[in-house]
């Protein structure tokens, strides 16, 4: 039955060609369908672009009449809506045939429906507002026994309705997902998978749906499952590594030729399902050998079958080899994986060479002596008159670099740069030529000369950061003082020779580096050169092809040099034209030159020579222009308004469509746009002019001026100042900080040629240049390795420093248990000192080794209770500025019981503990257990480790290790920024140990596991290890946020991300006070206040991320109104609320 559906569905197209005899007010006599053909004949006919648009206008006129016209019947409007479709693929507006098409889609039959469909997937788009009036035609077409409606309603859904709409279809679609046709079931899961590609976590609920798609016993309903799977495994793989049996058994199937010969492409089993499970498997077994050797067998039967000469096996292969690459390493699936490799470079057709390279570029991290037994291949493709080969070729080069074969390789980058003309290439390639110009530089010289040609060649169009660290290099120098001066002396000559040379145009952004270099270190040549190199630098600000904003670097550079000059004539005629400059800006740098110019003491005491990386101090503040400001204020000017309030003000003034149910509204005097509703709930007054609330509503009533005499208390004389006053009222300090709130083998090639020609000799000379430190000591750029070959130029950043050494005074202290108390003071004020300074760079994360203390851990704040650390050495994580801090060992204190009395010490704080005690993982001699304590500002993890033999346990090693899934965590969504580890040199029999990890959130997450193992060895020598992990949710980084009623209003129109549902309450919740009562429990939500029939609730993600909660209740059912500075944060607590309604 469903391949006559899907026949038909795809016949359907062809019925618009159909002839079908009709007429209407401005069809005449001819058929409407011929009016199609006639007008494509009529626009391909023409020659000119304007007769296009003529033609274009008259049909659209016609066709504006036509459907507007009452007597025009639905088989008229299916002919026009073809046409008009055709007119709006061509590019003009056709915007008046819109609401018909949604009129045809709810009113016609089936060839009707499926053309007004069609017309509305190709005019709307996902955030149009005629989308609201298709919801209803959607809904009943999903509740149609007509197989081809369904399909059509399915088809829209995933096309075009946005994430505000899924909930008025999410449950259809769902039954759907049990619908006993297998075309209907397929569809409905790609509507799920739109859905859960724009709004994640509004389908999270329906998980176990998805694993029965994967186990679907239709083909295509499984196929269609793949992609939710590829995206949520590719997001989080750790929560899916149960599934890889089942991805293998399908990938085992497809291989062995047991799906429908329906499936075949050319004679080969499902090619792209292949591709998609390759690239599961891929993801699930990165990193991780009991996954990986799972399968191995798959791989390898893969491989041996996709031997066919076609170029979708080529496909496979690649994916193969990709996928092989990807997981836990395996010695033959490699070696087979190498000779797939070698079959696409060695290929004369050049989408397989291209292939080859791409691949080989991708495995070069695992061995990069492949490279090596293909060196000569590569010497070929270099000269390729295909550039996409040449580029690849490029790529790959750029990954086996070392400091050896830099110069020729960055050479062969910049021969190719001279030639190629396209925009993103140059970008691309000057940013590596950069990098490596940077990191293996043999000698300055080189140096210079290279980053010259990367700024002649790169133009205006170079990344601005390549500039700008270069630049930064030259300031913050190295480690040899001498060396600095030696590179910024070249670099000033070089300039300078540049300059001299005449009738050459440099770039901008080249000129700009010249200049300021010329001004910071031309008091490293002589005395007399200043004048001379002021001379240039005016020569180039008086030409006629330099722009306004490399003037300004030029004439900054005068100004630096003006103190080092002995004479002054050039300075005094360049302030003499450029003060009366038509640019205000050079007029301004003018003026300043000229004032400082006036006064050299103070020149050279403003601009001393090579200060340019000296730290300044700034008053963020502002603190010197108060008068100022007082001043202003005094005088009657308007007080500032934020951005966010300005912003908040032209949204209210905009009109716009009120999507509000008219029974659901908040209030019923009239507001539109964003409202508080704290602020309505409690009627106060709303200013256009107030700068406190930021609301202006051109649709409310005018009550500027107007006093107000009455309210819900009655008459009002006495209390007609009382507004004014509140709204005056200064703002508390807890709304200042949350307004302020929102802030990743070796084998040579033996084969040699006994006589070699010329040209093979040349190539031989240049594989020897390009390849040389290939071999096992060499230090290969690997991607997404760190390199062991340190940095030619490697910066001194004086900042980084000074940051080090702060770090390092305030955690270098002796290890403490949580009875003692540590140096809490200045703790707090250097962790406030970070704060203050805006230091987002250095996430401050406790995570200690310590011993829990059961008796402190209620009495003291969490940074009373930090482990004293050193800092560390650096890590892989040091080229993104991320700072990681490992703790030392420190002493613990045993506890002679058994797990179960250490459970009950810990019971004893049960102000903090909010999970049970759960034993995570045991055998005969060790146990580990689990606690989460919920602080007010981080996850306390709590490890218990029992030791339940009768012998006593040596070097006990408890530590948190990054594997694959922790990485995921750590890039994605934790950052966990110390390495945990503590090592007990001996754990007595039948003890405990007691620790605790303090966990912090960067990004939001659904579920997680913190993971870790206990190594220990017992009295008699035997090693063991005992792996451990933890389920994290992003409940448990829920906390209370305690505002008042007024900090709620204002906080509430700061935050643009909002979320709205409407849920049904049982009977037992029917009361506001005890729904609310319940989700602050539960949820660990904070109520604000309660007024009348609606309640308002206050929630933060830690570490200080707002969510706010507006609930209203009518009958039975609970308006849910989120609003939050983080988008996914509000749908993940709409979820968790509905669960605890309805689950209560």
């Amino acid at each position: 039955m469903s391949d006559i559906v899907e026949k038909t569905l795809t016949a359907l197209p062809g019925l618009f060609l159909q002839n079908q005899a009709g007429g209407g007010p401005a069809a005449a006599k001819a058929p409407f369908s011929s009016r199609l053909g006639g007008l494509v004949r009529s626009i391909t006919a023409l020659t000119s672009k304007h007769e296009e648009e003529k033609l274009i206008q008259q049909e659209l006129s016609s066709l504006k009449a036509t459907v507007s016209a009452p007597t025009t019947t639905l088989k008229m409007m299916k002919e026009c809506m073809v046409r008009l479709m055709y007119c709006e693929m061509l590019g003009y507006d056709a915007s008046f045939g819109y609401i018909h098409a949604i009129k045809l889609a709810q009113q016609g039959n089936l060839l009707e429906k499926r053309v007004g469909y069609l017309a509305v997937s190709l005019f709307l788009h996902e955030s149009h507002e005629l989308l609201l009036l298709l919801v209803n035609t959607v809904v009943k077409d999903l509740q149609s026994t007509n197989l081809i409606e369904v399909c059509m309603a399915l088809t829209i859904v995933s096309q075009i309705f946005p994430r505000e709409m899924i909930p008025a279809v999410l449950p259809l679609i769902e039954d759907k997902l049990q619908h006993s046709k297998e075309i209907i079931r397929r569809k409905a899961v790609l509507a799920l998978y739109k859905f859960h590609l724009i709004a994640p976590n509004q389908v999270q609920h329906i998980h176990v749906k998805f694993r029965k798609a994967l186990c679907d016993r239709d083909v295509g309903v499984m196929a269609a499952s793949l992609h939710i799977y590829f995206r949520m495994i590719k997001e989080n793989s750790s929560g899916y590594k149960d599934l890889t049996g089942s991805f293998v058994t399908i990938l085992k199937q497809v291989v062995g030729g047991k799906l429908p010969v329906d499936f075949n492409y050319h004679s080969v089993p499902a090619p792209w399902l292949q591709i998609q499970l390759l690239r599961i498997l891929g993801l699930l077994g990165k990193d991780d050998q009991r996954t990986s050797e799972l399968m191995y067998d798959v791989l390898d039967e893969s491989l041996r079958r996709a031997e066919l000469n076609h170029n979708v096996t080529y496909a496979i292969l690649f994916e193969c080899v990709h996928t092989v690459y990807s997981i836990y390493p395996k010695s033959e699936l490699l070696e087979k994986a190498a000779k797939c490799i070698g079959k696409f470079v060695l290929s004369p057709k050049i989408n397989l060479k291209y292939l080859g390279l791409k691949a080989l570029t991708y495995v070069i991290q695992q061995d990069p002596t492949l490279a090596l037994q293909h060196q000569m291949t590569i010497i070929e493709c270099l000269d390729h008159p295909d550039p996409i080969i040449k580029r690849e070729t490029l790529e790959l080069l750029y990954r086996i670099t070392n400091t050896q074969n830099v110069t020729v390789i960055v050479q062969k980058m910049l021969d190719y740069l001279h030639q190629s003309k396209e925009e993103y290439i140059i970008v691309n390639l000057v940013g590596k030529i950069a990098e490596l110009a940077e990191k293996y530089a043999p000698d300055n010289a080189w140096f210079i000369q290279t980053m010259n040609a990367v700024f002649s060649v790169g133009g205006d169009v170079i990344h601005p950061d390549i500039p700008n660290n270069f630049l930064r290099l030259l300031a913050e120098g190295f480690d040899d003082e001498a060396e600095d001066q030696q590179l910024r002396l070249y670099a000033v000559q070089s300039y300078l020779t540049l300059l001299d040379v005449e009738n050459v145009f440099y770039p901008q952004r080249f000129l700009q580096v010249m200049s300021w270099v010329l001004g910071e270190y031309s008091y490293l040549l002589d005395k007399e050169m200043t004048e001379e190199v002021i001379t240039k630098l005016y020569r180039l600000l008086m030409s006629d092809s330099i722009s306004s904003e490399t003037k300004a670097w030029l004439i900054a550079a005068v100004t630096k040099l003006t103190p080092q000059a002995h004479s002054s004539n050039i300075v005094e005629k360049l302030i003499q034209e450029f003060t009366v400059s038509l640019d205000t800006c050079m007029r301004q740098h003018a003026f300043e030159l000229k004032h400082l110019h006036e006064n050299m003491e103070l020149m050279k005491s403003l601009l001393p020579v090579d200060k340019s990386c000296e730290d300044m101090m700034v008053d963020a503040s502002l603190s010197f222009l108060d008068g100022f400001v007082a001043e202003g204020l005094s005088q009657g000017a308007a007080p500032y308004k934020p951005h966010h309030q300005r912003q908040e003000e032209k949204l209210s003034q905009e009109k716009g469509l009120n999507f509000e149910p008219y029974g659901l509204s908040f209030s019923s005097s009239g507001f539109t746009g964003r409202q508080s509703p704290a602020g309505i709930s409690l009627g106060s007054d709303v200013s256009g002019n107030s700068a406190d609330t930021g609301l202006k509503e051109t649709s409310s009533l005018k009550l500027e001026g107007i006093k107000k005499l009455w309210g819900k208390e009655g008459y009002l004389p006495k209390k007609e100042n009382k507004t004014g006053d509140e709204t005056e009222a200064p703002v508390p300090q807890e709304t200042t900080i949350m307004e302020n709130v929102d802030q990743a083998v070796t084998k040579k090639d033996q084969s040699q040629v006994l006589t070699q020609t010329k040209e093979e000799k040349e190539k031989q000379l240049l594989a020897s240049s390009l390849f040389v430190g290939l071999g096992s000591e060499s230090s290969v750029n690997l991607l997404g390795k760190a390199d062991t070959v340190s940095h030619k130029f490697r910066r001194k950043s004086k900042v980084k420093e000074s940051k080090s050494e702060e770090t390092t005074s305030g955690y270098n202290v002796t290890c403490s248990s949580f009875s003692s108390l540590p140096n809490v003071a200045y703790e707090e004020d250097y962790l406030n000192t970070l704060q203050d300074r805006g230091d987002k760079e250095l996430k401050k994360f406790s995570l200690s080794s310590e011993l829990l203390d059961p008796e402190s851990l209620t009495e003291l704040p969490l940074v009373e209770k930090l482990s004293n650390c050193s800092l560390s050495t650096p890590s892989l994580f040091a080229d993104n500025n991320m700072e990681i801090f490992h703790p030392s060992p420190c002493t613990t204190v045993s506890f002679a019981k058994e797990i179960s009395l250490a459970s009950s010490l810990l019971d004893e704080t049960a102000e903090s503990l909010n999970s049970d005690c759960m034993e995570i993982c045991d055998n005969e001699t060790i146990s580990v257990s689990s606690h989460k304590i919920y602080k007010d500002d981080c996850l306390l993890v709590v490890w218990l480790v029992t030791n339940k033999s009768s012998t006593e346990l040596k070097s006990a090693n408890l530590e948190i290790f990054p594997t694959e899934n922790f990485k995921g965590l750590l890039l994605w969504f934790l950052e966990i920024t110390e390495q945990p580890e503590c090592c007990l040199s001996i754990t007595e029999a039948e003890n405990t140990k007691i620790f605790q990890y303090s966990v912090q959130m960067e990004k939001p997450f659904m579920q997680g596991n913190l993971c870790g193992f206990v190594n220990y060895q017992t009295v008699d020598t035997l090693s063991a290890q005992l792996e451990f992990s933890v389920n994290l949710s992003l409940l448990d980084f829920i906390r209370p946020l305690k505002i008042s009623t007024e900090d709620f209003g204002k906080l509430w129109l700061t935050f643009a991300n909002d979320v709205k549902q409407n849920v049904k309450m049982s009977d037992s919740q029917a009361a506001l006070p005890s729904t609310l009562e319940t989700l602050e429990q539960k949820l660990r939500l904070h109520v604000v206040d309660i007024i009348g029939n609606e309640g308002l609730l206050a929630c933060q993600l830690l570490p200080s991320t707002p969510c706010l909660v507006h609930c209203r209740v009518y009958a039975d059912i609970l308006a849910l109104w989120f609003r939050s500075s983080c988008s996914t944060l509000p749908d993940y607590l709409l979820y968790q609320c509905q669960k605890v309604i309805e689950g209560s």
